[in-house]
């Protein structure tokens, strides 16, 4: 076992940088890789390979908008389901359709492929781009399926902060509230992407610890790219395990 990964607990999928909104404080930027998407067949075997060898007790999908490809989703939460992988999270803005049916069927999908914790992605930087009726819809549609669901809000500054987008935030999740839908804490935004363009004048000389930056000589969590990269390497071209098994930093 490489002992820079010997922690190894959690596997997270960036399903697609493709995204239905267009937020400023997205550390992605402008999304222009739209048409890249993780392949199911590749993201659950590496699910299966890693999982058979680590004691790994966390799955994530997330994008972009992963749900615009719902397939790889459905592909990685069923496998982690098979693998005895307690936690199985979706992030997602809730909105990839606005067609009621299409929106039933696939939280109907998200029902049966295992997620078990999906948080939903509502603030008032996904409200300026993204209609919150549409996203209730889809919001109450996983309630009805028994999905657990928590909003996950993005905050500017500091959760306390009095400024104009976390006023707007807080009124968002009142709406929530009242569709007994609760929130987490979320996570404070970190000037990188959008968020370093267009909303510099809130950070001050002292960024945020960011909140994803992992220790290279004790990796707990591994995170593959739409384009199949992780690590320092490649599923479509390399496998999984000889990826983990060659990982030095």
């Amino acid at each position: 076992m490489n002992t820079y990964l010997k922690n190894l607990q959690k596997i997270e999928f960036a399903v697609t940088y493709a995204c239905t909104g267009r937020c400023k404080h997205c550390s992605e930027g402008d999304h222009t890789s739209h048409g890249e998407r993780i392949d199911p067949q590749a993201a659950s075997d590496a699910v299966r390979k890693i999982a058979t060898e680590y004691s790994i007790k966390t799955v994530m999908t997330f994008g972009g908008e992963p749900l615009l490809y719902p397939d790889a989703v459905y592909a990685i939460m069923n496998e982690a389901v098979r693998m005895n992988i307690p936690k199985r999270q979706l992030i997602t803005n809730g909105y990839f359709s606005r067609d009621p049916e299409k929106i039933s069927e696939t939280v109907k999908l998200i029902s049966e492929c295992g997620v078990n914790d999906l948080l939903l992605s509502a603030d008032a930087f996904h409200q300026e781009t993204i209609p919150l009726d549409t996203v209730k819809v889809f919001a109450l549609e996983v309630k009805r399926h028994a999905v657990p669901i928590r909003i996950q809000p993005a905050w500017l500054v500091s959760i306390s902060d009095d400024n104009s987008f976390n006023k707007k935030a807080r009124e968002i999740l009142e709406d929530f509230k009242d569709m007994g839908i609760s929130a987490n804490e979320g996570n404070i935004v970190f000037p990188e992407g959008n968020a370093k363009k267009y909303l510099s004048e809130y950070f001050s000389d002292t960024f945020p610890v960011d909140p994803y930056k992992e220790d290279p000589l004790d990796v707990r969590c591994i995170s593959f790219s739409p384009d199949g990269s992780v690590l320092d390497g490649n599923i479509y071209r390399c496998d999984i395990m000889d990826i983990i098994k060659n990982y030095s930093p």
